[in-house]
């Protein structure tokens, strides 16, 4: 049994103790050492990733060849390739480790087949991808309303710890600016 991804789940819907199992029996756990590559463009997305312990990174690599990171993944979050996933296609996306990171893997067969067994499952996954299409709503809107200082300043208040485990030229990526002007807010204490 997994605590960690049980409580997760009991945020959002109600499963009974054979569902419980009968999820965790599907979920494979993976340790990952720092800087590892979980998925690379051109190859298919195993699944859905949960978040046990450490940190990960989606990105892609733009036309000049800078990474431009388009989200993080800390303990308690989900990660995936969904194109990939639901396309049937391969990423056009990476997945790092940015900490030695312990995540569980739910195979996208394996999620499809508990969809037809725990109806329920299907309501949080739906309640996932609306979580992570708002999320990425909210940051365009950032980007296009919010000069660079002030989409610093919130994203700070908003995950202070978070803010501290990543690299500074990662944090400048996901939010749009150069390290360089990070350095120089860092320095002026923002």
């Amino acid at each position: 049994m997994y605590p960690e991804l049980l409580a997760h789940i009991k945020r959002y819907i109600s499963l009974t103790p054979e569902e419980e199992e009968m999820l965790c029996a599907r979920m494979e756990l993976k340790k990952f050492k720092k800087k590892t590559m979980i998925l690379e463009p051109g190859k298919h997305c195993a699944g859905n990733y949960f978040v046990l312990r450490g940190l990960l990174r989606q990105y892609l690599v733009n036309s000049k060849l800078n990474e431009q990171i388009i989200q993080f993944a800390l303990e308690g979050w989900w990660i995936a390739d969904q194109d990939s996933l639901l396309n049937k296609i391969p990423a056009t996306t990476y997945i790092q480790t940015i900490e030695e990171s312990h995540v569980l893997l739910l195979h996208e067969k394996d999620r499809i087949e508990l969809f037809q067994k725990i109806p329920a499952l299907e309501s949080y996954f739906r309640i996932m991808m609306q979580k992570s299409f708002i999320a990425a709503q909210r940051r365009v809107s950032y980007i296009f309303n919010q000069n660079d200082e002030e989409r610093y300043r919130y994203f700070s208040s908003l995950f202070p710890g978070f803010v501290q485990r990543i690299p500074q030229y990662m944090l400048a990526s996901y939010l749009g600016f150069t390290p360089q002007f990070l350095s120089r807010l860092r320095a002026k204490k923002v």
